[in-house]
């Protein structure tokens, strides 16, 4: 497929070497970053643009990967008529891009995306689209680029499926952040903790969380939990999440 990549960051930049990798052509960037977009195209031989007004209109598909907040002024008036375009966002409903085409959608990869990443992780994508043309597009476009997981996807899924993607990413890379800067504080190496950061992740693949848990919370062990709520006075924010965690643990249990 010819495809258009409006967006220069995280998104854009993955999904684009994916698109490269998988035979398809990104004919231009447009992005409002025209640094950004310039190197990119140097990168995939092609194109890049920082006008609406010189959007390149033979593509196939126009993938907008932009922020959530910036989705809005991205499609300002941006008119694509009878053409397949789709943004990448989780929770911003697909019908904000009913005004650029007939044809409109969401392709939506839940993966953590960096531009400095050195491989290509597997993204799985959850698309969706107010038509079959676009459904039938995307899905495509989708199963030629991702090993893993495709699957149709409408607005609330998407947006619930978000909240698990934060929670298990985001919430705990800040547990990491936190328990970095414990170590770094008392003296020890976080690096020592990764062996176990490993084992619990891939303990996931054959076993539901809840059945993996472990530790002193499950256990109801209150001495072992007492002795480390003393060591975590002169950590109170990490104290405060460990007092609400062992609850919650213990609570559903």
């Amino acid at each position: 497929m010819d495809i258009v990549i409006i967006g220069s960051g995280n998104a854009a930049a993955v999904l684009g070497r994916k698109f490269i990798a998988a035979g398809h052509d990104i004919i231009q960037i447009y992005s409002r970053n025209a640094a950004a977009a310039t190197e990119l195209a140097y990168e995939w031989n092609s194109e890049s643009t920082n006008y609406k007004s010189t959007i390149n209109k033979n593509a196939d598909v126009y993938l907008i990967a932009v922020t959530d907040d910036a989705l809005e002024d991205v499609t300002d008036q941006l008119k694509l008529p009878g053409k397949v375009i789709a943004h990448t966002a989780a929770s911003v409903p697909k019908e904000i891009l009913k005004n650029v085409s007939e044809h409109y959608g969401v392709f939506y990869p839940l993966q953590s995306l960096r531009k400095d990443m050195t491989t290509l992780p597997d993204v799985p994508i959850f698309f969706d689209g107010n038509d079959a043309k676009t459904k039938n597009m995307l899905e495509q476009l989708a199963h030629s680029i991702s090993a893993g997981q495709v699957v149709e996807a409408g607005d609330d899924a998407r947006l619930k499926l978000h909240v698990a993607a934060v929670v298990i990413s985001n919430f705990v890379n800040h547990l990491y952040s936190l328990a970095e800067d414990y170590c770094r504080k008392e003296g020890l190496d976080f690096k020592q903790l990764l062996p176990l950061i490993e084992e619990t992740a891939g303990r996931l693949k054959n076993t539901s969380p809840k059945q993996a848990q472990t530790g002193p919370a499950i256990r109801h062990d209150s001495e072992t939990i007492q002795k480390h709520l003393e060591l975590l006075k002169a950590h109170p924010q990490l104290k405060n999440i460990y007092v609400l965690l062992t609850e919650s643990i213990q609570q559903a249990t």
